[in-house]
């Protein structure tokens, strides 16, 4: 029996060309889709009855595409997006780009051949390659927002985000309030739109606060990532550190554990999203607390809500800082900690 797989090596082209080619010919180079389809057709190939019902748009299934599973943000997000899609009937399939901005277009490819529509969850592609990736796709976006294309009348993809603005400003005022007035941020990854959405802010807040933010530089949104952010906290002079996210932020309060770093004593640290995690270390972490599984449902209802004909428009979610025993008075004095530790 004649595969995908033989008709792709035949066409020179990868599998999901083909998929697409065959369900979806009008977002496949005119070129490749003849080369595609003569090749099929040559060789005798037929798609199988489910991949037909797929084309029909009667899979009662749903794709999510996410930037790491192993992370407990999105973890959280997945399983509330199963449970509220089992509820309205629907399975889903995740996929998982492990943070590469370059697999996205082939991964939604692959969903889109095979779903009624997508959630694509923190995508990290640019604008324009994110665009191009979601030609003719049924598509819902979470954590991320994708204007129209300038002179383009298509309107923006609807979208399902948190307010990170307002969330990096609680982080500030209360910092302020502790007495810190220069403050480090470890960031997360530059293709991080809610990553660029914080920084923003904590920079917005500074201004009114007159808090001296110090940029340690960026980091790789895991527990390793905050090791290292977290000897840039200790040298930059800092009394509180800003972590891109929980996980980042329990690699700072590990590291500066080991060296001898008092918290919150010496140095208060805040992360964001507050992962089950964030409790379970001492001292416990104070965060932003992001309402995760109900961003989950929310994208999920935006999503059947367009493929029952409907225009959803875009939504945003308040978040509330969750104080712990990470944060806390500033020091009297500023210590040189570098050279001692």
């Amino acid at each position: 029996m004649v595969t995908v797989h033989d008709v792709a090596r035949a066409a020179g082209v990868s599998i999901s060309t083909v998929s697409r080619a065959l369900a979806s010919p009008e977002r496949v180079a005119a070129e490749t889709r003849d080369r595609v389809t003569r090749v099929a057709a040559e060789l005798g190939y037929r798609p199988n009855r489910a991949a037909s019902g797929l084309r029909m748009g009667r899979t009662h299934a749903v794709g999510l595409l996410v930037p790491d599973l192993e992370n407990p943000y999105f973890a959280t997000v997945t399983k509330a997006v199963q449970a509220r899609a089992r509820a309205e009937g629907y399975e889903v399939f995740v996929a998982d780009s492990d943070e590469d901005a370059d697999v996205e277009a082939e991964l939604i490819d692959a969903l889109a051949t095979r779903t009624d529509g997508l959630l694509v969850t923190s995508p990290r592609s640019g604008e324009a390659e994110l665009r191009a990736a979601l030609v003719g796709v049924t598509a819902v976006l979470a954590n991320r927002e994708l204007p129209a294309e300038p002179g383009s009348e298509t309107p923006p993809v609807p979208s399902v985000c948190v307010d990170d603005a307002d969330g990096a400003a609680q982080v500030l005022g209360h910092l302020y309030a502790l007495g810190h007035r220069t403050v480090g941020i470890a960031a997360g990854p530059p293709s991080s739109w809610s990553g660029g959405r914080r920084v923003a802010g904590l920079f917005a807040a500074a201004e009114r606060w007159d808090v001296e933010l110090v940029e340690l530089g960026t980091f790789q949104p895991y527990f390793a990532g905050g090791t290292q952010a977290a000897d840039y906290a200790v040298a930059s002079g800092a009394t509180a550190v800003v972590a891109f996210n929980d996980l980042m932020a329990l690699g700072i309060l590990d590291r500066l554990r080991h060296r001898g770093v008092d918290v919150p004593g010496e140095m208060s640290v805040v992360g964001f999203d507050d992962v089950q995690l964030a409790t379970l270390v001492s001292p416990a972490l104070t965060t932003v607390r992001a309402p995760l599984a109900r961003l989950g449902r929310r994208a999920v209802d935006l999503l059947l809500a367009r493929l029952r004909g409907g225009t959803p428009t875009g939504t945003q979610l308040p978040v509330e800082l969750t104080i712990r025993g990470s944060s806390g008075p500033a020091p009297a004095e500023t210590v040189d900690r570098g050279p001692s530790r």
